[in-house]
This record gives C-alpha cells, structure tokens and sequence, in this order.
C-alpha cells in the first residue's frame, strides 16, 4: 500500500515515520537536557532513542518468524543512564530552566501524540514488538504531561525536585513497559514450534 491521502498506509511506512520522528525529536532534547540540566528531558531523549531503536528492529524483524521476533523483543529494555542522570543531579541543586522545560515537554508531547496515533491500529500487528512501540509511545504522552507539569512547577517553585521526580517516574514506567514486552515476548517464543 503507499501513501494515501492522509499519510502512510502500511505498517512498514508508519514504523518508518516514527522511527524518524523519535530519532528527530532524541536529537532535539538531548541537546535541551544537556544545555538546562534536566533529569526529566534527559530521560525522555534517551526514550526517544530507545523508541527509535525499537521501531528500526521493528522494521528490520518484519519478515522474520514469529520466534526470532519474539526473541528480539525479550532483550528490549530500556537504558540506565536516566538513574545515573538522577543521581547526579541529587549532588549539583540546581532547577533545570523552566520555560524551555515546559517548552521542549509540549514539543515531545505533539511527537508522541502523532506516532501514538499513527500506531494504535497495529498494536496487535507484528507481535511483541510492534506492542513496544505502541506501548512507548502511549507512555510517552504521560510522561510528556508530566514533564510540562514540572515545568510549570519549577517556574512556580524553583527547585530541582519536581524536574527530578519525573526523571526517575520516567524511568520506572519505561521499566514496567520493557517488563510487558519481554513478558509478551517470552509468551510468544513459547508458543512457536
């Protein structure tokens, strides 16, 4: 199928226009996180990447077995650099700047709600690894939320808890996603001969 009216049609071309717009939108808010100090951005990018690497493996597996695509969604996990992240920033105190906290959380919010969109229609398509696409995008519009939320908090409140506590949520909630993958995954593998 190629690209209708109101964009990509087949599974293939969304995967591919995700892929894109996470690795995009990595590249965006590292550099915001690096440039602000932000335990919550940073996490968010490194999601993004995890996200654009999911939806690449994701259009590379496309044509493989069911068992070899269930066993490519059980190493999926996400990265532990957001931790590190948030125990550094317990030792320097300082608030990430809220405007373009708040700024960068709605841009990575508008990212997330168009590839949550673009794939909701295949999340039981492909298995296990098209689910961990829907699954990172869906809680990354919660996340993305919740980053805005502390940025409006640090501007109200000026303080690195709020920025900080969003990091570490982030992190745990792409924890518990990576658990269902791998848990669906595993599930698979065993059902294939």
């Amino acid at each position: 199928m190629g690209i209708g009216k109101f964009g990509p049609q087949s599974f293939a071309e969304v995967v591919r226009l995700v892929a894109l717009l996470n690795l995009t939108y990595f590249g965006f808010e590292f550099a915001v996180a690096l440039n602000i100090g932000s335990v919550s951005l940073f996490a968010d990018s490194v999601d993004f990447l995890e996200d654009a690497s999911v939806n690449l493996l994701i259009l590379i597996a496309l044509d493989w077995s069911a068992r070899a695509r269930a066993r490519v969604g059980m190493v999926l996990a996400p990265g532990l650099a957001t931790l590190w992240t948030a125990g550094h920033k317990l030792l320097v105190p300082i608030p990430p700047d809220a405007l373009p906290l708040t700024i960068t959380g709605f841009g990575a919010l508008a990212v997330n709600l168009t590839c949550a969109y673009m794939l909701v229609r295949y999340k039981h398509h492909g298995g296990s690894l098209s689910r961990a696409a829907f699954l990172s995008a869906r809680n990354d519009v919660l996340a993305n939320m919740a980053i805005m939320a502390a940025g409006g908090l640090t501007a109200l409140y000026p303080s690195r808890w709020p920025d900080l506590l969003v990091g570490v949520g982030i992190a745990v909630m792409n924890l518990d996603a990576a658990k269902e993958v791998f848990e669906a995954a595993k599930r698979e593998h065993a059902a294939e001969p």
